[in-house]
């Protein structure tokens, strides 16, 4: 079964994001995954999403119950077969952390499984208005749209 992991910085509104759209996606595919959602960042473990991001995704009937923040860890290199980064930023920090040249490979970037937006990041909307959550959810959804597109 393979396993991906979507990463952000704080896990409140990114990665939780894909996460909860990577499963509502799933749904009906019949693809047997697992997933999971982390930040690179400890800043807020513990936590659930941000509300403006709940609030994004409750419009869009996406649920985030149950999500809460975690810490990105050196054994989801071993856990994982995909880490997927939000960002250039993540994906560094991601390369950086990895302790074995084989868990290189497994680090990706979401937006790079969608041909129009192949080396975009995925702006972080926790200073700005809920325009930017909009716009964040958006680019969130081509990119799972396309990752699962490939799967399938």
């Amino acid at each position: 079964m393979p396993s991906f992991l979507f990463v952000c910085t704080g896990n409140i509104c990114r990665s939780p994001t894909a996460e909860a759209v990577f499963r509502d996606r799933v749904i009906g595919t019949g693809l047997d995954v697992y997933y999971d959602s982390v930040g690179t960042q400890g800043y807020h473990v513990g936590e659930p999403p941000d509300p403006r991001s709940i609030e994004i995704a409750q419009g869009r009937n996406i649920d985030m119950a149950g999500l809460f923040s975690r810490k990105l860890e050196q054994q989801d290199f071993e856990r994982f077969d995909y880490l997927i980064a939000m960002d250039k930023g993540h994906e560094q920090e991601m390369h950086r952390l990895c302790s074995f040249e084989e868990h290189h490979q497994k680090v990706k970037l979401l937006m790079d499984y969608h041909l129009d937006y192949r080396g975009m990041d995925v702006p972080d909307p926790y200073y700005g208005d809920m325009k930017g959550f909009e716009h964040t959810y958006d680019l969130i959804e081509q990119g799972v749209d396309a990752l699962i597109k490939e799967l399938l």
